[in-house]
């Protein structure tokens, strides 16, 4: 069973000398929440370790409602979480309880297996939520797979950045443009978020067997062609491409080394062998990946 059955091969439209593939987001409600997905695509399963790419929001919600991500499990792969307005609350089986805010780097480790939650706060629905950000996961190399679980937070202060004829870079994970971030990593990564006034250009890092650029807002052009808001650009190997921001732009440049070996996903679970995603099925319907202190009651029972 693949995750998404219902996708339709991503688009070519837009390969060029320096573009492999353009893939557009496709929406999805995740329960009266929308989102716009990315990868997995049709055509394209992974770019570096990033074999999931969700864009959330804008979104704004009506005073006393929220967002409420049940409690659900995960294997194999790490999750990020990166906002660019409003709040979630992460709490996890390993007792976690992580106020997410914007700019802050926050990197859960499922290895194998871990069940976390995201909720607005009873604070935040007071006031009205709003919600901006990227959710991606990471597939973890074979020989992590099954590490330990973990929790890490990096606040906004901490993540490094810099800036470059006028594009501010601040690096989320892995390293690029001369700066590391202290963001773990289990394999050669970059993550990068790109802030570019009108005109200005930058160049994707060339360091990196596998590169991507995803406009979050505004409009950039490449060899020639414009792409926009929600356009994920797959660059060629052994290129050095430059983009420019046409107006005002945000830009997430992502990779990294190609994963060890093919991938299988299913629901939430990532994992070099089917037989394990089997069995990770069985341990969420039994009950043993474990409790959520404070967050104990609800959960997202397994897909039928």
């Amino acid at each position: 069973m693949s995750l998404f059955p219902e996708q339709q091969p991503a688009s070519l439209d837009g390969a060029t000398r320096s573009i492999e593939l353009v893939i557009r987001a496709r929406p999805r409600d995740l329960g009266g929440f929308a989102v716009r997905r990315v990868l997995p695509s049709g055509e394209r399963r992974l770019v570096g370790p990033f074999i999931f790419w969700d864009h959330m929001g804008p979104a704004s919600f009506a005073p006393e409602q929220g967002i409420d991500v049940r409690p659900h499990p995960h294997i194999g792969l790490a999750t990020v979480t990166y906002l660019f307005d409003g709040e979630m609350v992460h709490k996890d089986t390993l007792g976690s309880d992580q106020a997410i805010q914007p700019g802050a780097v926050n990197w859960m480790t499922a290895g194998r297996g871990i069940a976390h939650s995201e909720r607005s706060s009873p604070e935040a629905r007071r006031q009205g939520v709003h919600l901006h950000g990227i959710q991606s996961w990471l597939a973890l190399p074979l020989d992590h797979e099954e590490t330990e679980p973990s929790f890490l937070h990096h606040p906004a202060t901490a993540i490094p950045e810099t800036s470059r004829a006028g594009v501010r870079l601040r690096v989320l994970a892995g390293a690029a443009y001369g700066l590391v971030s202290p963001a773990r990593v289990f394999s050669p990564t970059f993550y990068v978020e790109a802030v570019l006034p009108a005109g200005a250009q930058i160049s994707l890092p060339e360091e990196y067997e596998e590169r991507a650029a995803y406009v979050v807002s505004g409009a950039i052009a490449c060899d020639g062609q414009e792409f926009g808001e929600g356009d994920m650009l797959v660059v060629r190997p052994n290129v050095s491409p430059v983009v420019q921001a046409r107006p005002p732009s945000r830009l997430m440049l992502l990779g990294g080394a190609r994963i060890d070996g093919a991938r299988h996903i299913w629901w939430n679970f990532v994992s070099s062998s089917k037989a394990r995603i089997e069995q990770a099925k069985r341990d969420w319907t039994a009950g043993r990946f474990g409790k959520i202190p404070g967050d104990e009651v609800e959960f997202i029972p397994l897909p039928d």
